[in-house]
């Protein structure tokens, strides 16, 4: 079934490697004009940029380090100067740290939080009034938010709170028909072994109903269903993407 998602006005952050990367292109490949925010890897854009062209998308890429508000207004800037309006917003800045609770320094804790949260909040808030009626923002979290992880009480504080953040902020957006909703993705093979030990993996994969690792594009398949017009009556939810964890 069409999305609905050819011509619409896209921002990605986090956009050029992993879930980013993937997401990215699924847009490009389905019509969609994108803004692509990255942090510093420029070997990674020029790829990306590489491969965009190839899928035949209009894009933009944007150097922008949205953990401070002066990152996320320089995306806000480009967002207004390419497209006024913007139809979809994908938060996926996030990073991890596997740490043992009772190693767990406060600048750690800061780090994980600033990216996996504050981000969302800083350009969500930055773009706010660029947000086409209609519009949809897609938080990519985790469904450890939902399980816990030992060694991670900092990363599962920080997409539980996003998931928090989504569902308070799709009842103050929804008057404007504006959606937000959760993706939380499993642990997804971004490189091979998802940087894993191979045992690591097997056990995980074990857990897994589906009886495999995430893919990047498993999670873009899932970004895009809530970015379109089929899932126009989804608001506030979390759609997990773990295969059956």
């Amino acid at each position: 079934m069409d999305q609905g998602l050819a011509n619409k006005r896209v921002l990605v952050t986090g956009g050029t490697k992993g879930i980013g990367r993937a997401v990215t292109l699924a847009f490009a490949r389905a019509g969609a004009a994108t803004i692509v925010g990255y942090r510093a890897d420029e070997d990674a854009a020029k790829r990306l940029a590489a491969e965009l062209d190839e899928a035949g998308g209009r894009y933009t890429l944007v150097r922008s380090d949205v953990t401070s508000a002066e990152g996320a207004a320089t995306l806000a800037k480009a967002v207004a100067g390419e497209f006024g309006q913007l139809d979809v917003l994908v938060n996926n800045v996030g990073v991890d740290g596997p740490t043992p609770f009772g190693e767990l320094g406060f600048g750690e804790w800061q780090r994980v939080l600033d990216h996996n949260v504050t981000t969302t909040y800083l350009v969500t808030h930055a773009v706010r009034e660029l947000l086409a009626n209609g519009a949809s923002v897609v938080n990519v979290g985790s469904s450890v938010a939902l399980r816990g992880r030992a060694a991670g009480v900092h990363y599962g504080a920080s997409k539980a709170a996003l998931i928090g953040l989504t569902r308070s902020l799709c009842k103050e957006l929804g008057e404007r028909q504006v959606r937000v909703n959760v993706v939380a993705p499993g642990l997804t093979e971004t490189e091979p072994g998802a940087g894993l030990p191979p045992q690591a993996v097997e056990r995980i994969v074990g857990m897994t109903a589906l009886g495999r690792i995430c893919q990047p594009e498993d999670v873009a398949g899932a970004v895009l269903f809530l970015a379109g017009d089929t899932s126009r009556y989804v608001s506030g939810a979390v759609l997990n993407v773990d295969g059956g964890v």
